[in-house]
């Protein structure tokens, strides 16, 4: 009986020491406030990624520990993008296009979230702002790296005023 126990645990043990274990981040993502992100769009044009989230969303504490801390999502948002992470409960008044966004006590969130979003609140969201004055693109829900590459790889190479994402995931392999 011990024999057959110890063959099990044995055998538990090493399939266990043989799964794929997920590889450590070797950064973190360096997040700017917006201000600090619309004071870089003055000297270089590039799309801002916001990621909206809120303290008690478990998912987004989940994109924030496997998407966003994979290191060629880091690489390739700090290198395209202005990267913002954005309470969207912040009680702070923020300041976009020379306007104020406060906190909505009816809807317990910052003015700016429903702004970003349209009024559609769900968290994480995903919002790129690209140059050139187009307006915000929500993207909401949880990401993993495989599914976040085409889009911001469709904002970052600057096809999104030339084709459709439609047309452009089409012919796009994933390499995240």
């Amino acid at each position: 009986m011990q024999k057959l126990m110890l063959a099990t645990v044995s055998a538990w043990l090493f399939a266990f020491s043989c799964a794929e274990k997920p590889v450590p981040a070797k950064g973190k993502l360096n997040w700017m406030s917006l201000a600090e992100a619309r004071a870089g769009m003055q000297t270089e044009k590039r799309p801002i990624l916001i990621d909206l989230y809120t303290d008690w969303c478990s998912w987004c504490r989940v994109m924030e520990k496997s998407t966003y801390s994979n290191d060629k999502v880091i690489a390739y948002i700090e290198q395209k993008f202005y990267p913002v992470r954005l309470d969207a409960e912040t009680r702070e008044t923020l300041v976009w296009e020379n306007r104020s966004y406060a906190y909505d006590k009816s809807n317990h969130t910052n003015g700016i979230a429903l702004y970003l979003t349209g009024g559609q609140l769900v968290y994480p969201t995903t919002v790129i702002i690209p140059p050139g004055g187009s307006g915000p693109q929500a993207i909401p829900g949880y990401l993993k790296p495989a599914e976040l590459e085409p889009i911001v790889k469709y904002f970052g190479e600057g096809r999104y005023n030339k084709e459709s994402f439609d047309s452009w995931q089409k012919n796009f392999k994933t390499s995240w």
